[in-house]
């Protein structure tokens, strides 16, 4: 089973710390699993939870809490890629609880969500619990740091049968709480056994003059995919509208965008439909995003901890990365980036080798996994209707009631024209490009 798994994602074997976590989930011990951004976690608790369920059961058997709508999605799809046959189903703020109680009306297997979505269900729906032995806190100091706990807590009294806890982290900065009930649990802690290849190069700017700077950074970074990351959004606002005027292609994610404008926004990042990222800490881990070149910190956070979630976007595993640290001239550094020796850089001198062209548009399908559409009905459309070749057919993203596909820029009008108003399976779907 686990070679068939692993086929669906085009892994030959799992590493160390999945292997190891593998072992001690599959074995129903209670868990901490500590691990880097990047290092595969998800996969590491997904494959022994899905192994471990009962075909022969009814309803929910194990629960997944995650501290961001984002993140619950991604969970979801790469469950549903693993091709187990069990019924799969995420919950999470910013869509109806009307598709909740759909979803939900047959029990899944496997239950993912945030914690105020999942109480919220509780409290609402007459659920039978009894199946429920394990339970999952992705990111669980994450959930803390957001204020999750109360949920967290009146979900776990409502998990009377749970027999193993799994805790997930890429930092043991956080304690485990006393409402999880966890005594000894089996601790995997791989943070000290990733040697991350970052290099962090430092920027100083004059006063008032970083944007300038930045705008000289990303000429010479030239098209490459990365991260600028501010702390606040009335900051990202001013950066977005000076990168805007100056013609540099982006998209902004930060907390209090509409959900619909946040999954757009990570779906152009993640196909390459859109090189660059502004972002605040929201983007700093438990997203599904592409191996990045480069992040930039506009601005500095104020803690330790976010300056390494910020950096782990980047060198990953055993990936090359660069985090560049734009600063007052007549400010000094905090200590926390004094203490990784970085190396100061003039802009000006600064050369590249190459860039990432931008070759991607992104188009939206009204029609997705609800009307038993699946990724070989999309890409059937494109090539046979819209005319593509292999090559001019990028990622495909499906989800319950709609879908988004990346398709080469130089096609992308003419696959609206050819395709828009077709028949997917038994429905007839709109497709439009994404702004």
């Amino acid at each position: 089973m686990l070679k068939s798994f692993l086929e669906k994602f085009n892994i030959s074997a799992l590493n160390p710390m999945q292997i190891e976590a593998r072992k001690a989930i599959y074995a129903g011990n209670d868990v901490v699993l500590l691990s880097p951004t990047g290092s595969g976690k998800t996969l590491a608790f997904l494959l022994p939870l899905i192994e471990r369920l009962d075909p022969k059961a009814e309803g929910i058997q194990a629960i997944v809490l995650v501290p961001s709508r984002e993140l619950a999605m991604q969970i979801e799809q790469v469950a549903r890629q693993l091709g187990s046959g069990f019924k799969i189903n995420a919950v999470y703020g910013g869509r109806s609880g009307q598709m909740d109680k759909a979803d939900l009306k047959t029990k899944p297997a496997l239950l993912i969500g945030t914690p105020g979505r999942i109480a919220d269900r509780f409290r609402r729906d007459d659920m039978d619990l009894s199946g429920v032995k394990t339970l999952v806190i992705d990111e669980f100091d994450k959930s803390l740091e957001v204020g999750f706990e109360r949920e967290m807590s009146e979900i776990v009294r409502s998990l009377r049968a749970v027999n193993q806890r799994v805790l997930t982290s890429a930092t043991d900065a956080v304690a485990i709480p006393d409402f999880l009930g966890i005594e000894e649990p089996i601790s995997i802690d791989y943070l000290n056994q990733h040697r991350p290849r970052l290099t962090v190069k430092t920027i100083a700017a004059e006063a008032g003059g970083r944007l300038e700077v930045l705008a000289e950074l990303l000429g010479k970074l030239n098209g490459q995919p990365g991260i600028i990351f501010c702390n606040f959004k009335e900051s990202l606002f001013d950066a977005s509208d000076f990168l805007f005027d100056h013609k540099i292609e982006h998209e902004c994610y930060y907390g209090g965008m509409e959900q619909i404008d946040r999954e757009r926004a990570l779906v152009k990042f993640r196909n390459g439909t859109c090189q660059l990222l502004l972002a605040t800490d929201l983007a700093a881990r438990g997203l599904d995003i592409p191996e990045l070149k480069f992040i930039i910190h506009l601005e500095l956070p104020y803690h330790s901890n976010e300056f390494t979630h910020r950096n782990g976007r980047t060198a990953r595993m055993n990936a090359k990365g660069a985090a560049y640290v734009l600063h007052k001239k007549s400010k000094p550094l905090p200590e926390f980036i004094k203490e990784v020796q970085p190396e100061k850089l003039d802009v000006k001198d600064m050369t590249f080798d190459g860039a990432e062209a931008q070759k991607w548009r992104t188009l939206h399908i009204s029609g997705g996994r609800r009307d038993k559409i699946s990724k070989g009905d999309i890409a059937g459309l494109f090539f046979k209707k819209g005319g593509l070749s292999k090559e001019q057919l990028g990622v495909i993203e499906l989800q319950q009631s709609y879908a988004y596909v990346a398709v080469s820029r130089s096609m992308a009008h003419k696959v609206v024209e050819l395709t828009n108003n077709q028949r997917l399976k038994k429905k007839k779907v709109r497709i439009t490009l994404v702004r």
